[in-house]
């Protein structure tokens, strides 16, 4: 891999990049560079905000089909020249940050719908479309996505599986990639590749779920075929106020090992529910808060609603009726905005895990001592919410805070990265995995080997040989430079 280019390489790549992709959708100018040297991660925001220099691609390309993305990637392995794929930018793990330079490969002018079919309720869309614009096409036609990120407005169809993203209503409508149904794939030597047209079936391994999650390194995304559902006769939310968190979490299990479907079930531990949606909500009560949301068809909301409701009130939970849960719906994406949204001077990270029911309490016990105990010198305070649940698990969204971290930014990065590595042992350690749905990226890709232990090395060898140069999104998930 060629990290540095000498002025007169430079010169010949950018050419051939115009070649490629035209003026109009290639830049070199710096402030567009600035652009793509910062996404969500808190580190290279802090870097920047500190007065240090953050790392800048050589060039940003913003290519319109399959084929010129081909053509780069092509340009790019005679060069050997690095290229990180870029989605809406809305990562929190550095996954698309280009942090040995080369190329930026801006895809949301991929942006395309390609087919919506309303017998099987499946959509074909290019990677690049923005998932808000994906959902209202959907829409237009009488079916749902059904993927709520908070990242919705920013994000793009591409990122979403790139880094098996979640949404809102995972708990009935699944992850992403339980969504797609095939993606198109252009790999590190330019080959198109399309996988099968079902992600059910005997034949051979799932070549798809190899890509989807692998955040660029493997190839990027151009486009995918997701299932889609019909839009709910009836959707409603019901809201709930528990004595601990113990009994928020049984609740939730007991509604999701009944099989009852409901579309989101989202638990607050009290820090939470004082800090969050009290302030969000108006609350004026204490406790564990929880959510629980129902669609369908109207007969069949009223029976799940009547039996998350025998659950929730026979363990002592107190009926918060539907008009909490609605101002909850409503205001969900109220905690990612200012003023209330996560953003410096505080230091702060989103650790969460995914683990079985018999874990859950375990996981979040030991990660809460740690940030109460370790670095109690530096009033770190930890809180968490429980909002992806499966048949087996849940999963936890914990999050750690410090108002007044080290202003040396050398300093706060080290201080970041052991919270980190603290807090992501821990989960391991109790059952639980390195991330739920954000992502690897450049963050965690130095714990992968904790991780897989001895399975590691296969997947390096998979990354070997589909990326034999290394170019593709180097830096991330672990896996080896090449010289």
């Amino acid at each position: 891999m060629n990290t540095q280019l000498t002025s007169y390489q430079h010169d010949m790549v950018l050419s051939e990049l115009l070649d490629i992709v035209g003026k109009e959708d290639l830049s070199i100018a710096t402030p567009d560079k600035f652009v793509y040297a910062i996404d969500h991660y808190w580190v290279p925001e802090m870097w920047l905000d500190r007065g240090k220099q953050p790392v800048l691609p050589d060039f940003v390309v913003h290519p319109e089909s399959p084929e010129e993305v081909s053509r780069i990637m092509k340009l790019a392995n005679t060069y050997r020249i690095p290229v990180t794929p870029w989605g809406g930018g809305s990562g929190s793990q550095g996954g698309s940050l280009p942090v040995y330079g080369g190329i930026i490969l801006d895809v949301k002018k991929l942006n395309k719908i390609i087919d919506i079919d309303t017998r099987s309720l499946t959509i074909t869309a290019q990677a690049g479309i923005n998932g808000e614009h994906l959902e209202w096409a959907a829409n237009q036609k009488g079916i749902t996505v059904g993927h709520y990120p908070a990242s919705q407005r920013a994000s793009t169809l591409g990122g979403w599986l790139a880094a098996r993203g979640s949404g809102t209503l995972s708990a009935k409508y699944g992850k992403a990639e339980d969504m797609v149904m095939s993606i198109q794939v252009v790999l590190p030597s330019g080959e198109i590749i399309r996988t099968l047209p079902t992600p059910n079936h005997a034949t051979g391994p799932g070549l798809m779920q190899l890509l989807v999650g692998s955040e660029g390194t493997l190839g990027v995304i151009t486009e995918a075929t997701m299932r889609a559902d019909p839009i709910p006769e009836e959707r409603r939310f019901r809201s709930f106020l528990f004595s601990s968190l113990a009994d928020g979490l049984e609740a939730g299990r007991r509604i999701m090992t009944a099989r009852i479907r409901p579309m989101v079930i989202r638990v607050y531990d009290e820090e939470s529910t004082v800090k969050q949606v009290k302030r969000v909500l108006d609350l004026t009560a204490t406790g564990t808060y929880m959510v629980v949301g129902f669609d369908g068809f109207k007969d069949f909301v009223d029976l799940e609603e009547k039996k998350v409701m025998e659950i929730c009130l026979n363990i002592g939970g107190k009926d918060l009726g539907n008009e909490a849960g609605w101002k909850w719906w409503n205001h969900r994406y109220d905690f990612y905005f200012p003023p209330r949204m996560k953003s410096l001077p505080r230091m702060f990270g989103t650790t969460d895990t995914v683990c079985t029911y018999s874990n859950i309490e375990k996981v979040y016990y030991a990660k809460k001592e740690i940030i109460e105990t370790k670095y109690r010198k530096w009033n770190a305070y930890y809180q968490a919410h429980f909002s992806h649940w499966y048949p087996w698990g849940v999963m936890v969204y914990d999050e750690f805070f410090i108002d007044k971290p080290p202003q040396d930014p050398h300093e706060a990065l080290i201080l970041h990265n052991e919270i980190w590595a603290d807090l992501v042992r821990a989960s391991i350690s109790n059952g639980g995995v390195l991330n739920e749905h954000h992502g690897t990226g450049m963050k965690l890709g130095w714990l992968m080997r904790e991780q897989y232990g001895p399975a590691f090395s296969t997947l390096q060898s998979i990354k070997d040989v589909i990326d034999p140069n290394g170019i593709m999104n180097p830096g991330k998930l672990g896996f080896a430079l090449k010289g």
